[in-house]
């Protein structure tokens, strides 16, 4: 199983609240699920409880908090990736990387 946020990437991530003030913030990570067609940029990352913060596009638009964890688990019950890193992504702001 992909391993979302190995610790070299959740480095580059700024902690949870540290972006809430920027009105374009730099996604550092894009999740992305080839199952439901979701994608998740994430902006913010705690990685002591593996909750993120950033723009989910998915039945709508919405900034919110999910749990990167939860996602691992998943990958992990099903036996194969539900969600998955995009390994070619470069970090950008959220402007420049929506769909």
């Amino acid at each position: 199983m992909q391993e979302l946020m190995p610790k070299g990437v959740a480095a580059t991530v700024p902690p949870l609240y540290a972006t809430e003030e920027d009105g374009d913030p730099v996604v550092r990570v894009r999740l992305f699920s080839c199952v439901n067609g979701w994608t998740w940029y994430v902006t913010e990352y705690d990685p002591a409880t593996g909750e993120a913060f950033g723009l989910v596009e998915g039945f709508a638009n919405e900034w919110g908090y999910f749990s990167i964890r939860e996602m691992e688990a998943a990958n992990r019950s099903h036996g194969l990736n539900v969600v998955e890193r995009d390994l070619l992504f470069e970090p950008a702001p959220v402007s420049k990387v929506r769909r």
